[in-house]
């Protein structure tokens, strides 16, 4: 089924040369600048801020860029928008049905298309997981019959670290339109996030999923989390990883800086004589550990930045400093 092609390039702001780092910085800008929390058309700004999110999602890993990026020529073709000949739509370049899809052996696909998952249908067209299928369900008396239980449907769901700290739920559609007749039908239902949610787990939502034939049960929707891309916090299992820039005085002397978690902010002591690299370990700061209470750290990486350009005063003073201090790098 045709869908809206999406720009990621666009959306980000940078041309389709740009590298690893110019894409984490747009990144960054723009999800700063539209996060729900600081921006005032709350509701704009939420689907700005998912696009950002998607765009960000594709571009930042090779893989899928890669894959973006051969669609080539077509890319420009905008609504209405058709894979090139020799596309491969399973999940990770893989084969198999697309993800969204139902099928009963024998007769047309389903095509399924999500709402409120985070991401759009063009994403989960090109860059999502399969549905799977179920094999015949049985009679009472254990003979085999024609009833076949409804095939489950794969879908993504963009979950915040805000959602995982915390817990949500989401409003969800799913629409079907059923190739014989053309008919369109829309399930609205509520998906539960629990705190503690991990990257990759799955969600189900039992009988969203395909419907069933000869009076057997419809299939399930089984939702995969992802979590989304955070401006300040990177996610390694339980814990969280952000980066703290340090003036190089700051590193040498010693310094009291107030850095911010998911939920507040810490204050925190940066010992004299720090190095580039370096991690302190703020405890219980992280994600839930599964549903229980604990959580996981928030370790702070620091960053020592140099000034890119100097006064003549600073030059003067660097001159100085170089002049008096007994460290060399390549001899301590």
């Amino acid at each position: 089924m045709p869908v809206e092609f999406k720009d990621y390039y666009a959306t980000l702001g940078v041309p389709r040369t740009a590298t690893e780092d110019e894409l984490k910085k747009a990144f960054r800008n723009l999800a700063r600048k539209y996060h729900p929390d600081v921006a005032k058309d709350k509701k704009g700004a939420e689907e700005k801020f998912k696009e950002i999110n998607e765009a960000y999602e594709v571009l930042s890993h090779p893989e899928n860029r890669k894959k973006y990026d051969t669609l080539g020529a077509n890319w420009k073709q905008g609504a209405g928008f058709q894979p090139p000949p020799g596309w491969d739509a399973g999940p990770n370049g893989g084969g198999g049905p697309r993800r969204g899809r139902s099928r009963t052996p024998g007769s047309p696909e389903t095509e399924f298309q999500f709402d409120g998952t985070g991401f759009s249908d063009f994403f989960e067209q090109f860059f999502g997981s399969n549905g799977r299928m179920h094999g015949f369900a049985p009679d009472t008396d254990g003979r085999a019959s024609f009833a076949r239980r409804g095939q489950d449907v794969g879908g993504d769901l963009a979950v915040s670290l805000d959602e995982a700290l915390h817990g949500a739920v989401r409003s969800v559609s799913l629409r079907s339109e059923n190739p014989e007749t053309g008919e369109t039908t829309t399930q609205e239902f509520k998906v539960r996030i629990p705190a503690g949610v991990q990257d990759g787990q799955r969600i189900r939502v039992g009988g969203k999923g395909g419907a069933g034939t000869g009076g057997a049960a419809a299939g399930d929707l089984i939702l995969t989390v992802h979590y989304s891309a955070h401006p300040d916090f990177r996610a390694v299992g339980a814990d969280l990883h952000s980066d703290l820039e340090l003036a190089p005085w700051e590193a040498v002397l010693g310094a009291t800086i107030s850095v911010p978690t998911l939920d507040s902010s810490v204050t925190l002591k940066v010992p004299a004589g720090t190095n580039n690299g370096q991690q302190l370990r703020v405890r219980g700061r992280g994600l839930p550990k599964g549903t229980g209470t604990d959580k996981g750290d928030l370790y702070v990486i620091l960053v020592v930045k140099l000034p890119a350009k100097l006064t003549d005063e600073e030059r003067t003073l660097w001159d100085q400093l170089a002049k008096v201090s007994a460290f060399n790098p390549r001899t301590d």
